[in-house]
């Protein structure tokens, strides 16, 4: 090959890098500017609200931070209040389950303490679900109350009845010993799905225990208080028909959880509602 035939296909070479090159840079300047308009998201908001404060009359600001769902914060901010409304930034939401067998009370002590107040239900074979809200010191708090039915079919509802429950309520009939017994199987299937939950051990149908003989309510009161013991729970002996401990132990549930200035008196006299801790 002659020399200026060899310069010919040296230029033609680098010419066609060139363009390439050329081509190259055109198309990740077109893949870049894609990428900085699909990663402009919406901007973080900051919005001032004021909450009553329970500890004075004046009213503090709060700063909640609104953000996309894609994005997190640095582990050094501060918490966020995450709701869509801004009328409900002061309700708080506690899910509280009632387990136990069939025909031991459950529902009749829901009633009880919902009354005419309750806002929702819902019915499904195998669970009850009811909401009720209170207002305590400046805040609302809404209680979601699983009542969980006590047949066999209802066990594949315990995942979901226990998960992200704040307290459980493991129930029996006083007047049925082997309802007591059940509870042992209800604790152990719940723990597997929430082991934070505070546990209460209620005693229904107190009005019809007082007439059993004494000597087997003693029975029944010794070994209801060793499984308390055991489980690490609040025993309540409680009356629907007389509403007999059935709004302290939500209160206790509330007292436990914020804290408040509230405390239950033990009760160990036999033939009285008891209340062991």
């Amino acid at each position: 090959m002659t020399l200026p035939s060899m310069k010919t296909v040296h230029l033609n070479t680098k010419w066609g890098i060139l363009e390439r090159v050329s081509i190259f840079r055109r198309f990740f300047s077109f893949l870049w500017d894609k990428i900085l308009v699909c990663s402009i998201a919406r901007p973080i908001q900051y919005r001032r609200l004021t909450r009553p404060d329970s500890s004075s009359s004046s009213s503090s600001p709060v700063e909640v931070v609104v953000v996309d769902d894609n994005k997190t914060l640095p582990e050094d901010h501060p918490p966020m209040i995450c709701n869509g409304n801004e009328a409900d930034s002061d309700l708080v939401s506690l899910k509280i389950s009632l387990l136990g067998d069939c025909q031991i009370g459950k529902t009749s002590f829901l009633v009880k303490y919902v009354g005419d107040e309750q806002e929702k239900s819902l019915r499904m074979t195998g669970l009850n679900l009811v909401n009720k809200t209170l207002f305590v010191q400046g805040a609302r708090i809404a209680f979601s109350i699983w009542d969980v039915g006590g047949d066999s079919n209802s066990l594949d509802l315990l995942p979901i009845a226990c998960k992200n429950a704040v307290a459980i309520l493991f129930m029996f009939d006083l007047t049925s010993r082997c309802t007591l017994n059940g509870v042992v199987g209800w604790y152990s299937q719940a723990r597997k799905w929430n082991q934070t939950a505070i546990p209460i051990l209620v005693g229904t149908k107190f009005d019809d225990f007082v007439g059993l003989p004494p000597d087997l309510q003693w029975t029944i009161v010794t070994q209801a208080r060793a499984y308390a013991r055991a489980m690490n729970a609040t025993l309540f002996f409680s009356s629907a028909t007389h509403n007999i401990n059935v709004n302290k132990i939500f209160k206790f549930i509330m007292a436990k959880l914020f804290n408040l200035p509230w405390t239950v008196e033990r009760n160990l006299t036999i033939g009285e509602p008891i209340i062991d801790f």
